[in-house]
């Protein structure tokens, strides 16, 4: 079976939980899953006085060992319509893999989060799209096979290009439970695409 990295950032928490579903959703279909978070660029005092979520269990990914996996998919939450400076700065350091041609043919995914509905969810999704593609990766996103998505009897986040969670201005809302289903089907279609290509 493939071997999946779902590779995160998350400030406070909810790309964090979104992270664990799309690695539920992977596992369930047989794949071998890590679950790694980039390095903090923000001072540690900094990050402090902005009530960073610091405690978080994943252990901190390098670059490197991206070339490891099968299938990497990318969450983080969106800064102003595109990726955060701390996954953009893991990303830029990835040169060498793009060189190598290290994840051609690998398959990629992208989830985030935002404070509103319109936030910038589709934008940060192609700005991590638009990085695997770089790297050669085949995209695999969130279908409408997602019905939760498609509902009118709460806000949901959810696109066709990724899982999405709105966390609320002052980050007070929680991922929920059709955002939670749609995390798991993305990794769960991710690592059945991985499998069928590498298992």
């Amino acid at each position: 079976m493939s071997k999946v990295l779902v590779l995160y950032y998350s400030s406070y928490g909810h790309v964090e939980t979104l992270a664990d579903a799309v690695a539920e959703g992977a596992r369930s279909a047989g794949a071998t899953v890590d679950v790694k978070r980039v390095p903090e660029t923000a001072p540690l005092e900094v990050a402090k006085a902005a009530y960073f979520k610091l405690d978080q269990q994943a252990p901190v990914a390098t670059v490197d060992e991206l070339a490891d996996y099968d299938a990497i998919i990318v969450g983080t939450p969106t800064r102003f319509g595109r990726v955060s400076s701390q996954m953009a700065a893991f990303l830029d350091q990835a040169g060498g893999l793009w060189m190598r041609g290290a994840l051609n043919g690998k398959v990629g995914g992208a989830f985030t989060s935002s404070a509103s509905q319109h936030g910038g969810q589709e934008t940060t999704l192609f700005s991590i799209i638009t990085n695997l593609l770089h790297f050669g990766m085949t995209i695999v996103g969130l279908p409408y096979s997602h019905q939760g998505q498609m509902t009118l009897d709460e806000i949901v986040g959810g696109a066709p290009y990724g899982a999405t969670t709105i966390a609320g201005g002052q980050g007070q809302r929680q991922p929920s439970a059709i955002e939670l289903a749609g995390a798991r089907h993305q990794g769960e279609l991710i690592a059945k695409t991985a499998n069928k290509l590498f298992g």
